[in-house]
């Protein structure tokens, strides 16, 4: 879509603002063009974010921000929703449920029955449920400090050099999904549990989660957006379901590069939610076993080479953003 002349949002206005999976309360401050002193290029806002201190302040591209309506509340109030049940810590349910009489885990019960709680009718939840929450709260939430080895950092450095420097494309389906992936750890960890204990219970739990996590999180906040051409593409065809397509879902389509993205962005992602203390510890050497694997075993699942994109869709992907 060819970029407005004119900016679409105002100083001062207040508009809610995408930082990733969630909308937020925000001012517009300025905006300008992307690039200066070219009047055809597309407009860039700085935004101030309701309840955090002026050092969050950040400059957004158009299609970050919605219109302060009624809307776009429910929109926001929706999407806190969906991120909180899809982040909730199904690890710690189970193991809850294994050691409920007398377990050291009994008092997580009540958060687990408060998260369990449906809410109704999605579009009546309305007020101030769309807000950002306040920093301070924010902050006193558990940290979720996932180890990543150094391994997997360069891996990510040279997949984000590929796609955002080089105008390169994972090639897809990958020839080692991430369900192929996750679900070989999970038979070669295994092993190493007690079968029938809490431990076994969790690593099954964590790699349905991750699976699931992975499944609505690809294509909302996994990719760079030179990609998102590519996504719409392959979306098409496992949603069609014909020949080699049939019965796919990102799982079965997107590999390693973009597993080891949801692995660093958990942090962030697992903030938004109401996990305790003892929940994040378990939750963080898990995920240490499986990004420590992941690393170890990257020749095996990692692409080789990354396949050059074509002029055609260059244009495309320029027209998609």
């Amino acid at each position: 879509m060819a970029p407005s002349n004119f900016p679409q949002y105002n100083k001062d206005e207040k508009v809610l603002c995408f930082h990733h999976e969630l909308l937020y309360e925000a001012k517009v401050l300025d905006y300008k063009h992307v690039i200066e002193g070219d009047k055809k290029s597309p407009y860039q806002y700085r935004v101030h974010y309701k309840g955090w201190k002026n050092t969050w302040d950040d400059w957004v591209p158009q299609d970050r921000i919605r219109k302060m309506n009624e809307d776009n509340k429910a929109l926001a109030a929706n999407l806190k929703f969906e991120m909180d049940k899809l982040l909730r810590p199904k690890a710690v349910a189970a193991t809850n449920k294994k050691k409920a009489a007398g377990s050291d885990l009994s008092s997580n019960r009540g958060s687990e029955e408060r998260h369990a709680t449906p809410i109704t009718g999605r579009g009546q939840k309305r007020g101030r449920d769309y807000e950002i929450e306040k920093e301070e709260n924010f902050n006193f939430r558990p940290a979720v400090r996932i180890h990543v080895p150094d391994h997997l950092k360069a891996l990510l450095v040279d997949d984000w050099e590929n796609v955002t420097k080089n105008m390169s494309l994972v090639p897809l389906p990958s020839e080692h999904p991430v369900n192929e992936i996750l679900t070989t750890y999970f038979e070669e960890e295994k092993h190493k549990r007690r079968l029938g204990s809490a431990e076994a219970d969790l690593l099954e739990e964590v790699v349905a989660g991750c699976k699931e996590y992975f499944e609505k999180c690809v294509g909302r906040i996994l990719l760079y957006r030179f990609e998102r051409q590519q996504y719409a593409e392959v979306r098409k065809l496992w949603e069609e379901g014909k020949g080699e397509w049939e019965g796919k879902n990102a799982g079965d389509v997107y590999g390693a590069e973009h597993l080891a993205r949801l692995f660093v962005s958990l942090p962030e992602l697992i903030a938004q939610t109401n996990m305790d203390h003892q929940s994040v510890s378990k939750l963080r050497d898990e995920m240490a076993k499986l990004t420590q694997w992941l690393g170890k075993n990257s020749n095996r699942f990692f692409t080789a080479e990354y396949e050059t994109a074509s002029q055609e869709y260059v244009e495309k992907s320029k027209g998609s953003n």
